[in-house]
């Protein structure tokens, strides 16, 4: 081997470690708020969000598809996939966003779309977002600004499906229709009645 090989082989040594500490330095939450088009956008612009996937889980069947999915009877949720730095933004804090963009007092429903499919729901994957969530859920529980009880699941994440490519970034891409659909079904005042003055943040 020739010292250029040597030297090509001993980058690629030194770049491995690299690329396993920047894989590591990411986590994943799951948080299904009904419809995934108006989930993706509270979590889109935070500093420390990598990216926001909408997609399917929590369901009994392998690779749905949106209209099997929206029909019902597979046992999914519509919810979104975020991809974050820890280092920059809190799993604690998107929590909070998370509780501030839903109805937590209804069951399989939000806003104007009922079903289990639409219900809201944290899938957490690990021992401490476990822990984090309930916790999260318990001192809203004190502290809401509403009477009725929160409802909203916290369960074991199972297998995430990336939706379809026409669903991703659907806000940004389909603004008039994304605006006229998230008025129409009431979803900004329902938030503004819950929560006031944080609705959305």
């Amino acid at each position: 081997m020739n010292i250029m090989s040597r030297f090509i082989v001993f980058t690629c040594l030194l770049l491995i470690p690299l690329q396993q500490t920047a894989a590591a330095a990411t986590e994943k939450a799951i948080f299904a708020g009904g419809c995934f088009w108006c989930m993706e956008a509270p979590f889109d612009h935070l500093p420390g969000v990598v990216s926001v996937t909408s997609g399917y889980t929590g369901g009994n069947k392998k690779n749905p598809t949106y209209r099997e999915v929206s029909a019902g009877g597979t046992g999914h949720a519509e919810a979104v996939q975020i991809v974050f730095d820890p280092s920059k933004v809190s799993y604690d804090y998107l929590l909070t966003v998370f509780w501030h963009n839903i109805d937590p007092t209804v069951t399989d429903r939000q806003f104007c779309d009922s079903g289990d499919q639409y219900r809201s729901a944290v899938f957490f994957s690990s021992e401490g977002q476990r822990r984090a969530a309930l916790h999260s859920k318990a001192a809203l529980e004190k502290s809401k600004p509403f009477k009725e009880p929160v409802v909203t699941e916290i369960t074991p994440a199972g297998e995430f499906y990336p939706a379809e490519e026409y669903h991703q970034q659907y806000y940004r891409k389909n603004p008039i229709r994304y605006a006229y659909y998230r008025n129409g079904c009431g979803r900004d005042q329902r938030l503004k009645q819950l929560w006031g003055s944080v609705a959305g943040h």
